[in-house]
């Protein structure tokens, strides 16, 4: 037999032998089908094994994406699939929920047949609560109320973010509100940010593993509790100095941790400002790297820089040079990524001249900054002119109710809270892209009409600190 004869049987009986080899198997398991019917019925069945197994499998990826932790405050009957709270659950790593050590809360039950609202924690001062969770933006939903008494509630998140303003319930009233709360840690792909020693310690809360919220006002009480993790939610970046970054403790506050008041809970606020930082040291110690991570097509980067720019010294380093240069690169990497860069001169500092005016203590920066966005076709929000008009409104005297005692650069809470308004009303008034995300009953404003500072009602949050902020 010639040898192209010999492959061509060794082939069948290749062949033969695998078929008889998967017939075996097959019949070991009792999977062959032997007739048509057998088939038909073999094959449905695979068929309505596969499909039941794909739901199951985008069932279990659908709840891993979308896990809810709820949370029932109080004594009482525990609401189906909540966690109970008590006073007695006090935060731990291992536990992962709780009321931050040193709280004073008291939990009630007013028994009640709805067991999310007759039961509660309530106190007659601010306390924490911490849930933990990985990075990213949370929905987080909170309801209010008590059947026997009334209550108001303030909120803030992680360093005193302001996310709900005096929510007000009567006697056997509730009331549910939503808002965004922003949650990050240093790392990114490639490395991490440099962070600074303060941002260690008094600052850690803004960069941990736990979404920390502060009930503060006059009678805080909180019924229940849902945080949601969002995946494709907007974000507006936040990058700055001390004017703008997360102040950790009273008296200081700065603008962007007042600006999430004013945006719906359709945007996360995400603020990566910090004390000290000039634009170049920002980028050094990696936070615009940080930023750039995060960063998704659409998403907003608000940028305002110039209090430390200012003081950096060398052959070449100046406003219309080095600051401008580094404004533009910043401006050019966000917009690589899809995101939309929105340019903010910087406030004065308290100083002004024998005749009530202000003056300009930042020299060229501002209008460094108005030509590089005008350059670069980049939205802008003159803090510097708004600025001037809300301090020379009060006057010299009396602008000192919106500084820290004795600090001409850093604002209290009403101070930031007024620079904050001038932000959103500047976003609103230009019609930005960004406008569609504010909160459709955002008040009027005009820096040359400043709200009342006997009327503001913010209560001060209860960390304090004699530690001034880096930079001036």
């Amino acid at each position: 037999m010639s040898f192209r004869a010999n492959f061509g049987v060794t082939q069948v009986k290749r062949k033969q032998r695998r078929k008889l080899d998967c017939e075996e198997a097959c019949l070991s398991i009792g999977t062959l089908p032997r007739s048509p019917v057998s088939a038909f019925v073999f094959y449905s069945k695979s068929l309505v094994l596969f499909v039941f197994s794909a739901f199951i499998l985008l069932v279990n990826a659908g709840q891993a994406q979308t896990t809810i932790k709820k949370f029932d405050f109080g004594i009482g009957k525990v609401a189906g699939g909540y966690t109970a709270v008590t006073e007695k659950d006090v935060y731990t790593t291992e536990k992962g929920y709780g009321f931050e050590p040193g709280q004073n809360v008291n939990c009630l039950d007013r028994n009640d047949k709805n067991p999310l609202r007759s039961d509660f924690c309530a106190s007659d001062r601010p306390f924490y609560f911490s849930a933990k969770v990985t990075e990213g933006n949370y929905k987080v939903t909170v309801t209010f109320g008590d059947k026997s008494e009334a209550t108001e509630t303030v909120v803030k998140a992680e360093l005193r973010r302001l996310m709900l303003e005096k929510i007000a319930t009567e006697k056997g009233k509730y009331r549910t509100e939503t808002f965004i709360v922003n949650v990050r840690n240093p790392n990114f792909p490639g490395g991490e940010v440099k962070l600074k020693d303060r941002e260690k310690t008094m600052e850690w809360w803004a960069w941990d593993d736990k979404l920390t919220l502060e009930f503060n006002g006059a009678r805080p009480t909180v019924a229940a509790l849902e945080i949601e993790k969002i995946e494709q939610l907007p974000t507006i970046f936040l990058m700055g100095d001390s004017t703008v970054c997360d102040q950790p403790r009273e008296p200081y506050a700065s603008w962007g941790q007042m600006l999430t008041r004013f945006f719906k809970p359709d945007a996360a606020v995400a603020n990566h400002a910090e004390s000290g930082e000039s634009l170049r040291s920002s980028a050094s110690a990696k936070r615009l790297d940080k930023v750039l991570s995060l960063l998704k097509k659409g998403d907003f980067v608000l940028i305002q820089f110039a209090h430390n720019d200012e003081k950096e010294k060398g052959e070449g380093t100046g406003a219309f040079t080095t600051f401008k240069a580094s404004l533009r690169q910043y401006i050019s990497a966000i917009r690589a990524k899809g995101g939309i860069p929105i340019l903010i001169t910087p406030m004065h500092r308290r100083t002004f001249d024998e005749s009530g005016k202000i003056t300009n203590s930042h020299g060229d920066y501002p209008e460094a900054i108005r030509r590089a966005a005008k350059e670069e076709n980049a939205p802008l929000i003159d803090l510097t002119a708004l600025s001037k008009d809300f301090y020379e409104a009060l006057g010299k005297e009396k602008s000192a109710v919106a500084f820290k005692e004795g600090d001409g650069t850093h604002h209290n809470n009403y101070g930031a809270y007024e620079l904050a308004k001038m932000i959103a009303g500047s976003i609103r008034e230009q019609k930005l892209a960004l406008s569609k995300y504010l909160i459709k009953n955002l008040p009027e404003f005009d820096a040359k009409r400043p709200d009342s500072f006997e009327a503001f009602a913010v209560p001060a949050s209860p960390l304090i600190t004699d530690i001034k902020p880096l930079g001036n």
